[in-house]
């Protein structure tokens, strides 16, 4: 693969040609590091890499135990949320039943010629829920 490398100001430019495997390397460590390969590629040019401070192992060691930490917490958590989807379908449900009644109470007040009083309150939780 060929690799045009333009300066930031001025004409000249450089073409380097890069084999398969090596561009293979850039690309995953990119997919690696959620980076693009021009980044990846301007930190192996420009030699800015960075040392770790700390103990690489102890480091991934914490990493590995907060993952299980997570793990733990989305086992509890995953029942919780469908129990919510349920309930906020059940929710729906009743809403929908609520204005239909609310409608055929409607109707009957019109059919007895009684005054009707809308109850706005009541209708924007209806439609909070029907949502």
């Amino acid at each position: 693969m060929r690799l045009k490398i333009k300066p930031e100001r001025g004409l000249g430019k450089i073409e380097v040609e890069i084999n398969e495997d090596l561009w293979k390397k850039i690309r995953d460590l990119g997919e690696k590091y959620k980076a693009s390969e021009d980044y990846i590629l301007r930190i192996i040019l420009t030699g800015e890499f960075k040392t770790p401070k700390g103990d690489i192992e102890k480091l991934e060691n914490e990493v590995k135990e907060l993952e299980k930490k997570v793990y733990e917490l989305e086992k509890k958590w995953a029942p919780l949320r469908y129990k919510a989807y349920g309930v906020s379908e059940d929710n729906k449900i009743l809403a929908i039943e609520l204005s239909g009644l609310l409608a055929e109470n409607t109707q009957l007040k019109r059919f007895l010629r009684k005054k009707i009083k809308p109850n706005f309150e009541l209708r924007k939780l209806i439609e909070y829920y029907i949502r």
